[in-house]
């Protein structure tokens, strides 16, 4: 998990996905890019598709038309777990961890793809430098911790298999806001260390405070797009995502 030189451009290319759930058109033409060394955040109202943007990527649910490509290649129709091997790992909404399991043994099932076991005991050491917290707690079963220390333990999960785009999906959903600052940081310096991130957040204050640039979705459309500190003045956004008049 250490810093590497990565070329400039994009890492993920979405372009004019579909999506559908039976009759239900999830996603309508969605077209978002993001580059190496960015946080690119999507932001928008509960049900407007920027989980379904995720499940996307991920190959949970295939888009109809359009295409999506990492590092260059054709993901579209690639299996979920080559997409991971390929380099995708994400820490989803709800944290979806092992209860009975401890944290190192969480942490562990992040790694499970990987065939380098060589960096194994360094990786880990690295999330627990990320979460001191996770290294207090590493035998205590997962399913006993606050919501905060488990999406501590769900993004080191994510982290360990060694990303080249890290998916967070609401990462400070039900948290309390010192969880959420922390939360943030990390994301913040995963970033530095070379690891793009795309962020989906209902949080947009926060999203918009750490990402570079972001996209606003409505309806399984995106409705904007541009640098955060654009999107944070935009008069629009203000009134609906920031709570302002």
């Amino acid at each position: 998990m250490t810093t590497t030189e990565q070329p400039a451009g994009p890492v993920l290319e979405i372009d004019d996905i579909h999506l559908y759930y039976g009759a239900i058109h999830a996603l309508k033409g969605v077209s978002l890019t993001v580059n190496q060394g960015e946080i690119v955040t999507l932001i928008g109202a509960n049900g407007a598709g920027k989980s379904s943007t995720l499940r996307a990527i991920n190959g949970i649910n295939r888009p109809r038309d359009g295409r999506i490509r990492f590092q260059g290649e054709d993901i579209t129709h690639r299996s979920a777990h080559r997409i991971v091997k390929g380099g995708i790992a994400q820490s989803p909404e709800g944290r979806r961890l092992f209860p009975r399991m401890s944290v190192t043994e969480n942490l562990e099932m992040g790694a499970f793809q990987r065939t380098d076991r060589a960096n194994f005991a360094e990786d880990m050491e690295r999330v627990f430098e990320l979460f001191p917290r996770l290294k207090e707690r590493r035998t205590q079963k997962a399913g006993t911790m606050s919501g905060g220390e488990q999406q501590m333990c769900a993004i080191g999960r994510a982290l360990m298999a060694r990303p080249k785009l890290l998916l967070l999906d609401e990462p400070s959903m039900g948290l309390a806001p010192i969880f959420v600052e922390r939360i943030f940081e990390t994301v913040v310096e995963v970033n530095k260390q070379g690891t793009p991130v795309l962020l989906v957040e209902q949080n947009a204050l926060m999203a918009l405070d750490v990402a570079g640039r972001g996209y606003v979705m409505e309806t399984g459309r995106i409705a904007l797009e541009g640098a955060a500190s654009e999107l944070k003045t935009n008069e629009q956004v203000r009134k609906t995502y920031l709570g302002e008049g």
